[in-house]
């Protein structure tokens, strides 16, 4: 399987919480479809204390995977909001 994009695209989204509305990540996101998973390597700034859990209210809004070779969180649905 390929390896995704190391460089990814310029077009930054800021991710937060849907139940407390703290940012979690600034994400560096290719298209126009639903947020289903972050690549680490392309998360420009990460606001969380603990990967997957959000530091505001403490609930988990992803699982960590291994996604075609690289690392990821995939998220799980409707725990995120993204602009």
């Amino acid at each position: 399987m390929a390896q995704p994009n190391k460089k990814g695209p310029t077009k930054t989204v800021d991710i937060f919480c849907s139940s407390c509305k703290a940012q979690l990540f600034k994400y560096r996101k290719g298209g126009k479809g639903a947020l289903v998973k972050c690549f680490k390597e392309r998360i420009s700034q990460d606001f969380t204390k603990t990967p997957c859990i959000c530091p505001s209210c403490e609930r988990a809004f992803a699982r960590p995977a291994l996604i075609r070779g690289a690392p990821a969180y995939k998220m799980i649905g409707g725990k995120v909001t993204f602009k």
